[in-house]
């Protein structure tokens, strides 16, 4: 059993961070991306307002301000997510998102901001691997976690 074990662990080591880097870009910038592009739909009949006014009451903002500034991060910050450019400010950006709408909107649904989180986290920390315009704008200077940026 400790062999299999081991083997299983040799297998998984060698999913390349390229890979796992694309697929929570890909991911994690789609769910943000549909949200943004409901609310937009919803501009001309006063319904994402009206969620903003009667479901999500964001504490300090009114809504009228929470509602466009919500908006206009998941339509903006999604794209950087897809094309790999200023991806750990992104990353960061929607991680700050997320955290809002757990605390404040949805707070019984860390099941899925949870998993919202960990992809996030994991850009902003290991950065978007090498198929991404941050690859080709940003050379690092130095060495990062496991020799990427």
């Amino acid at each position: 059993m400790t062999a299999l074990l081991l083997r299983l662990d040799a297998l998984l080591a060698q999913i390349p961070h390229e890979l796992l880097a694309l697929l929570a870009r890909l991911s994690i910038g789609t769910i943000f991306l549909r949200s943004g592009l409901l609310k937009l739909e919803g501009w001309a009949s006063g319904t994402t307002l009206a969620l903003f006014r009667e479901e999500y009451r964001l504490p300090l903002l009114p809504p009228e301000l929470a509602s466009w500034m919500a908006t206009a991060a998941e339509l903006s910050l999604p794209i950087l997510l897809f094309l790999g450019l200023f991806t750990r400010p992104a990353a960061l950006a929607l991680l700050g998102m997320t955290l809002v709408i757990e605390i404040f909107v949805y707070p019984n649904a860390f099941d899925t901001h949870g998993v919202w989180a960990v992809a996030l986290l994991y850009l902003a920390k290991f950065g978007p691997g090498s198929l991404a315009l941050d690859r080709l704008l940003f050379r690092p200077s130095r060495p990062t976690a496991y020799g990427r940026a």
